[in-house]
């Protein structure tokens, strides 16, 4: 199964093996097209399918497609653009790449959903069940909800509001970076602050951190995890978490009302 990763400043695409979760082959980028149109974005995805489709073991050439894009995105459709050109605003992604791919099956999905659902599925979630908070800590903050196994779509959990601040102003990596705190004031005010209210809003039974901070566990957790009852976890997948999770998302293992958002 294929599956297409739309990131501010790269396209990943990749062919996944849904039994494993693993990519069969390297996966192959595109830098983003600027400006980064519907246009632009569905001529770029037509041309990661066309490598990724000539390739050994390649899927069958009618077979869907998953898509994960920066945004809000219900029943195929994208709703905010925080991040992306505004024109994207009410345009249905699946039928953009479906029109750009011959009318092949398409199957879009919010980006850090799909990450969370990849690493809930196959990564440090497997076989877990309960509420999973999958949590990325990068240039915003993303966030992933999935409860036994079923996705709770497009949270945000980035944009909550903690002391009057929007949450990744001050939690996330970029905003440590911004304000030059160490790692130890980052995170036993900051990143402290924004677990708990998560905890307490949610009562999550595991967290999973992802991001670029992840690597390095041993800078941040010792200042704060003593103090959140949730077990947290590091995650696993890295930078193939979007097309896996994509591939996923598109691949027939999920309920349909699921992935038509009605689950």
């Amino acid at each position: 199964m294929i599956g297409i990763d739309i990131g501010g400043t790269g396209m990943k695409g990749g062919i996944v093996d849904l039994r494993t979760g693993n990519l069969v082959s390297e996966r192959f980028r595109i830098p983003t097209p600027q400006p980064a149109t519907p246009q632009a974005i569905a001529q770029v995805a037509r041309q990661i399918v066309d490598e990724l489709q000539s390739r050994d073991l390649a899927p069958e050439p009618h077979s869907a497609i998953g898509v994960d894009f920066p945004a809000v995105v219900k029943n195929g459709v994208v709703f905010s653009a925080a991040n992306v050109d505004p024109t994207w605003i009410n345009t249905n992604l699946e039928q953009l790449i479906s029109d750009a791919l011959d009318s092949r099956a398409v199957y879009g999905i919010n980006d850090a959903d799909a990450a969370g659902l990849a690493e809930a599925t196959y990564g440090q979630g497997r076989d877990k069940m309960g509420l999973i908070a999958v949590i990325t800590l990068g240039t915003g903050i993303g966030s992933a909800l999935i409860n036994n196994g079923v996705l709770v779509p497009n949270t945000e959990l980035g944009h909550l509001e903690i002391d009057g601040h929007d949450a990744e102003s001050r939690a996330s990596a970029r905003a440590r970076e911004v304000h030059e705190l160490s790692w130890k004031k980052y995170a036993s005010k900051r990143l402290r602050r924004y677990f708990q209210h998560v905890e307490a809003l949610f009562s999550p039974d595991l967290f999973i951190i992802g991001g670029g901070i992840s690597k390095n566990p041993e800078k941040f957790m010792p200042y704060f995890e003593d103090e959140i009852r949730t077990p947290m976890v590091m995650a696993t997948l890295r930078n193939n978490a979007g097309i896996v999770g994509a591939a996923l998302w598109a691949g027939g293992m999920l309920p349909e009302r699921q992935r038509r958002g009605e689950a």
